[in-house]
């Protein structure tokens, strides 16, 4: 897995563009800047939008590729990640450690185990972002796993997350223009949620 990840970064364009995503822009426009996580962060997008805002960033992905790219992101911003390279199964931290987490198109096969455990980083009172693909999104062109039980439907989340205490979730039909590979109508899912 990690090879095709190293490709498809290894290019010098940033597939998923350099600008955070709308959803998680707006989320954390409304928190105060503490220690944030970001799981399988590809490019540093996210992350480096983040770091320009304040926040005490760490970020990882499998891909070695990935973290260069967001290592050069990051220092063209004049910020500062602590990029990890890591899955999601085998990353560890302190229980409680986070302040917030965020999930942008992180779609893995141990879907349930990998929310569950990560929801345990996060801090009581933290906030979990997140947007990814329904299963409605094999029907458009605009990315995602073509594989359906990578894919989200609202009730599994509602399952995955169910120790939060407040969760907002909604579906929604958007038009995605995140560089090359996200690109057109999409069928995405979004949380906003407090533990």
């Amino acid at each position: 897995m990690n090879d095709i990840w190293n490709q498809r970064y290894a290019q010098e364009a940033y597939v998923y563009g350099i600008e955070p995503n709308e959803f998680y822009k707006e989320q954390l426009s409304k928190l105060q800047p503490g220690k944030i996580l970001f799981p399988a962060e590809g490019e540093g997008r996210n992350a480096v939008y983040a770091a320009s805002k304040g926040w005490d960033v760490v970020a990882f992905d499998n891909s070695e590729e990935a973290k260069k790219k967001a290592e050069k992101l990051a220092e063209k911003n004049n910020v500062k990640l602590n990029y990890l390279i890591s899955s999601i199964e085998a990353f560890e931290s302190a229980e409680n450690s986070f302040d917030a987490i965020v999930l942008i198109y992180v779609h893995t096969l141990n879907r349930e185990e990998n929310h569950r455990k990560l929801i345990r980083f996060l801090k009581p009172g933290g906030i979990l972002i997140l947007e990814g693909f329904t299963k409605n999104q094999l029907s458009n062109n605009s990315g995602g796993p073509r594989d359906l039980a990578m894919l989200f439907s609202e009730e599994e989340l509602k399952n995955d997350f169910n120790t939060l205490k407040d969760i907002n979730i909604s579906e929604a039909e958007i038009e995605l223009n995140e560089g090359q590979l996200h690109i057109g109508k999409a069928s995405v899912v979004r949380i906003a949620g407090k533990k």
